[in-house]
């Protein structure tokens, strides 16, 4: 089964690495509907996962010097201590606690599944909806207090599905930041992804939800896979790759909904 983690996490690093996707928006449904594994350990695991491969994506963009530091910041302000207290509360208030929360994670992933495709195929639309809404040059103090309410429903998210991080919180920068080059929104949202997923990770490891052997076996594969997409990206067109992982996050997305 070790091996069956490890091709897993080849596969899903692959398809990070060639679409630019977050991993939580495949690996948590696959390792909950393919391989049974519970949803909160599932969920707990993918948020350290996306910690350590995601880390060596900001060091990269950070000596490119494509990370906003202050967007980052921002985010970090809202989505750290939402996902310390949604973590808490779960755990608190839920039924059982975070083992008992699986009816509310699952769902919480599926939702966040359908978000994140509509994401990748409206992203460019979500751009020029921006431009037109928020202007060229937005009010500083508006754009900054969405960027932290931004932060904290995506710290909400990502602590309980794992999933936000990536395509949404992407999305979200362009609607908010519709001047910014697309590398530096990319970079920031990863650099942001970072912090925001071990803090969540770490507050699952304290409630018991993670599996550190599957993690390792994950990263024995993604990170192979990951260099190996990023390779292969520039020979497939992204026209073709968007709409097809976008159905797919789709469908996956509405059997957990109803899981």
């Amino acid at each position: 089964m070790d091996f069956a983690y490890t091709l897993a996490g080849f596969a899903v690093g692959a398809i990070v690495g060639l679409t630019g996707v977050g991993g939580g928006s495949l690996m948590t449904p696959l390792l909950v509907l393919m391989f049974g594994i519970h949803p909160s350990v599932a969920v707990g695991t993918d948020l350290l996962y996306a910690a350590i491969t995601k880390a060596g994506g900001t060091l990269a963009h950070s000596l490119k010097g494509s990370v906003d530091w202050q967007i980052t910041r921002r985010l970090a302000t809202g989505s750290i201590p939402a996902a310390l207290v949604t973590l808490w509360a779960v755990h608190r208030y839920a039924p059982g606690g975070m083992d008992g929360a699986t009816h509310v994670i699952t769902f919480a992933l599926g939702v966040a599944l359908v978000l994140t495709a509509v994401a990748i195929l409206f992203r460019s639309r979500i751009q020029a909806f921006s431009t037109r809404v928020m202007g060229e040059t937005p009010n500083p103090v508006r754009t900054r207090n969405l960027t932290i309410a931004t932060g904290a429903i995506l710290g909400v998210l990502v602590s309980i599905s794992s999933v936000g991080a990536g395509a949404l919180g992407v999305t979200a920068l362009f609607f908010l930041y519709p001047a910014l080059p697309a590398l530096r929104i990319v970079g920031s949202d990863i650099a942001h992804a970072v912090p925001l997923t071990a803090v969540a990770g770490l507050g699952h490891w304290a409630l018991g939800t993670v599996d550190w052997a599957l993690l390792g076996s994950l990263l024995i594969g993604s990170l192979p896979g990951i260099w190996l997409g990023s390779h292969v990206s520039a020979r497939v067109p992204d026209r073709v790759l968007r709409p097809i992982l976008a159905s797919t996050l789709v469908l996956v997305g509405a059997k957990m909904i109803t899981h």
